[in-house]
């Protein structure tokens, strides 16, 4: 019964010693073993390890393999031409040396997170410093990403850290900043515009003087066909009265009265003060616009068309018969031609009217 306890105290040291040689090593992590406080392994498998039992003369330091990041909010910049700017930034990093991590600065997240701030710090004045205040809001932040990890990584190497990735989240103009800068790129936009908008009047006012010019020399032409298909027309009305005068002068007379007694009394507020003898109502009289008591004018004599059977060639036509005499007492207007018939007779003359 006396052996019980002591097997029993025997078991328990004996499980006490392995437990305490044993350690694991997950795919997360790393490990360093001390003994009495220098590294004596470096682990960065995962698996099962073991170490001298007790925690008294070997320890085990277990530190992150996983990729860190830690954020930098509201640093103020200075760029190039003196403005500032709010910058937002993070870096992604991971520890690739536990031995250098350990003896840098002892293995301690916080420490390490403390120093990269201050290195990530200065590297961001420094390329915010060498751009201007256009550059740091365009497409370079690409460029000044890469540069700030290319400072970062020497600096970090040291520490046994290897600088993954560095972003730049926001790059924002100061309150104090940010209203001048907006009346000072809205100027330059309405400058912009008022430039484009002249541009454009101009070349508005040079496309409508052109069309303009095409227009006069496009109605100029036109009028000068009008004129000159008008000018034919009335050479043709001038030509068809004319040839209807020669055919018969009494017709063509009494018709031209006609139109002239038609034109005088139209209308109601015109009087017509003649002697009832004028000239002007001698068709009223008679037909054919003889006076009572004058002798009638002999008939024209109406030309004989050739005869186109029995003709000879080389016949000459017979000449057309000239017209008569006019009657005494007959219209001036209706005297016949002299001897051209392309001449227009003239016209009959229109009775003095009083209102």
């Amino acid at each position: 019964m006396r052996r019980i306890p002591a097997v029993l105290i025997a078991l328990a040291v004996i499980a006490f010693l392995v437990y305490s040689s044993i350690f694991v090593v997950n795919e997360r992590e790393q490990a360093l073993v001390l003994r009495f406080g220098e590294i004596t392994r470096e682990i960065r498998e995962p698996g099962i390890y073991f170490k001298v039992p007790t925690g008294f003369v070997d320890t085990v330091q277990i530190i992150e393999d996983r990729l860190l990041s830690f954020d930098i909010e509201d640093m103020r910049v200075q760029v190039r031409d003196g403005r500032r700017y709010l910058v937002d930034a993070f870096v992604a990093f991971r520890i690739v040396d536990p031995r250098e991590f350990r003896e840098n600065v002892s293995g301690n997240l916080d420490i390490a997170r403390e120093n990269m701030r201050t290195r990530l710090d200065a590297a961001l004045r420094r390329v915010y410093g060498q751009r201007s205040f256009e550059a740091a809001l365009s497409e370079q932040r690409g460029e000044m990403m890469v540069e700030v990890r290319q400072q970062l990584t020497p600096l970090t190497a040291e520490l046994g850290l290897e600088i993954v990735d560095v972003r730049i989240r926001r790059t924002d103009l100061l309150p104090e900043v940010s209203q001048q800068t907006f009346e000072r790129m809205r100027a330059e936009r309405l400058a912009e515009a008022a430039e484009l908008r002249a541009r454009g009047t101009e070349l508005a006012a040079r496309i409508r003087a052109e069309a303009d010019r095409e227009a006069v020399v496009t109605v100029a032409g036109a009028q000068r066909e009008s004129e000159i298909l008008r000018g034919e027309g009335e050479a043709e009305r001038s030509r068809i009265f004319a040839e209807a005068y020669q055919r018969n002068p009494d017709f063509f007379e009494f018709y031209r009265s006609m139109r002239a007694y038609e034109q005088a009394m139209l209308g109601t507020e015109t009087s017509l003060v003649l002697s009832p003898d004028s000239e002007f109502f001698r068709f009223f009289e008679s037909a054919d616009g003889a006076r009572r008591g004058a002798a009638p004018a002999a008939p024209a004599a109406v030309p004989e068309e050739p005869a186109l059977t029995g003709s000879t060639e080389g016949e000459a036509e017979p000449p057309p018969a000239a017209p008569p005499e006019p009657a005494a007492g007959a219209v001036p207007d209706a005297a016949a031609p002299a001897s051209s018939p392309a001449v227009a007779p003239p016209s009959v003359p229109e009775p003095a009217a009083t209102p």
